[in-house]
């Protein structure tokens, strides 16, 4: 696999905001959770690497890909997931919906069928393959995104609170499909601390800035260490 994350001196101004300050991060792992408070600037982080959101400063490579020279190659490797699967959700049905997610890669029909049942079928959706997405529940719905994400075959998933909606059981799903070793890396941004410590390695951001990086129970740990009294 190729190198995944490399950030020099990395700050993101947004509006009249410094989000991102001096971050220097180099990770290799295949798994890598992001952890931290609520307006630590961890989401922002998690949208460098995903190409969503350009440095003011510094220089961000994914993949080996500059994220502001190369953004339509990174675009080609790289998937997002969100929270709110209706953020993602566009095609009236759910197999119309798989299918948009190759659009861009104008394949021979029986390809891209094979493909789109290949993918309802590993994410459990082939029984809803002709339900219209807005009956779905909410982790059905998760799953129907991770579905449109995985069809296209990234190398790399950013993911930013994915089960952060979801009850236990659709939670644990999710989080399985995200970490099982399918040839992609995972970059997730999680308050679920469970998820966080499965990953190989775990990033702390506080206050715009990383604050720890490690084996991801250890970071795991240290960042809970902060709550108690």
């Amino acid at each position: 696999m190729t190198s995944a994350l490399r950030l020099a001196d990395v700050s993101v101004r947004l509006a009249d905001t410094d989000v991102l300050r001096g971050i220097d991060l180099a990770v290799d792992a295949r798994t890598v959770a992001i952890v931290g408070d609520n307006g630590s600037g961890k989401s922002t982080l998690a949208r460098l690497i995903g190409g969503l959101v350009r440095p003011t400063r510094g220089r961000v490579e994914v993949l080996g890909l500059d994220v502001a020279r190369d953004a339509a190659a990174l675009r080609r490797r790289v998937a997002v997931v969100f929270s709110n699967p209706d953020a993602q959700i566009i095609m009236p049905t759910v197999v119309e919906d798989v299918a948009f997610s190759l659009r861009a890669d104008r394949l021979p029909r029986a390809e891209r069928d094979a493909r789109v049942a290949a993918a309802l079928e590993r994410f459990g959706l082939t029984p809803l393959a002709d339900r219209p997405a807005y009956e779905l529940s909410g982790g059905q719905k998760q799953l129907l995104a991770l579905c449109g994400a995985f069809v296209r075959t990234p190398d790399l998933v950013v993911a930013d609170e994915p089960t952060a909606f979801l009850d236990g059981r659709n939670a644990h799903l999710v989080a399985g499909h995200l970490l099982a070793d399918t040839g992609h890396r995972l970059v997730v941004v999680t308050h679920d601390l469970e998820l966080a410590a499965r990953c190989d390695v775990a990033v702390r951001v506080d206050d715009g800035r990383i604050a720890q990086v490690g084996e991801a129970p250890d970071v795991v740990a240290a960042h809970t260490a902060r709550w108690r009294c």
